[in-house]
């Protein structure tokens, strides 16, 4: 018998991140609420911010914040970034329940604060995005995303796309890093015990 027949035997470092390992379940137990916090965080802020600019502001009357570099103008959104996409709302729509499904199980899984914050900053964002698209006008999965903060005229955003991109800048990072969105991080050790 051959030393590649039979069940493979998983490596140390495989059932450090493993599921069915109890220390992992454990740290994905103590991450998972934090990370879910965040998210809610994100989603009451930016629902919150959207809520203000509709009341407050004047449907495309820039207010300077910092000058002109940044601005307070109230626009609807049907597209995706820069608008792209207006046309096909609904398909926006399909996308970001992917996206928001997908990120919920990715989040059920993280075991790393580090990952915890950057997945739970993109799951607040996309939820929120997504709740736009199916709740507001113009209608069930056409909704238009609400943008009030203007960038000096290149673009204009919300809440929601800041923690997007924030959270897409950790993914980035702690990928190059190397940093296992399951693996233990080590922790500093204790002074005292030196």
């Amino acid at each position: 018998m051959s030393s590649t027949d039979g069940p493979a035997v998983p490596t140390d470092d495989e059932q450090a991140t493993a599921l069915d390992n109890p220390a992992v379940r454990a740290r994905i137990r103590r991450v998972l609420p934090w990370t879910l916090l965040l998210a809610a965080g994100i989603i009451l802020l930016d629902q919150g911010t959207k809520f203000w600019a509709e009341a407050e502001l004047e449907r495309g009357v820039g207010i300077p914040v910092i000058g002109e570099l940044i601005q307070w103008r109230l626009v609807y959104n049907p597209g995706a970034a820069f608008g792209i996409g207006g046309d096909y709302t609904w398909i926006l729509s399909l996308v970001a329940a992917i996206a928001v499904v997908g990120l919920a199980i990715f989040v059920t899984r993280l075991s790393s604060a580090r990952w915890a914050i950057a997945a739970g900053a993109l799951f607040g964002g996309a939820i929120s995005h997504l709740g736009d698209r199916l709740f507001r006008e113009p209608g069930f999965a056409r909704g238009e995303i609400v943008d009030f903060i203007d960038y000096a005229g290149y673009f204009i955003g919300n809440v929601a796309d800041i923690a997007l991109v924030l959270g897409a800048v950790g993914v980035v990072l702690l990928s190059l890093m190397g940093v296992s969105p399951r693996r233990p991080e080590p922790r500093e050790p204790d002074p005292s015990h030196g």
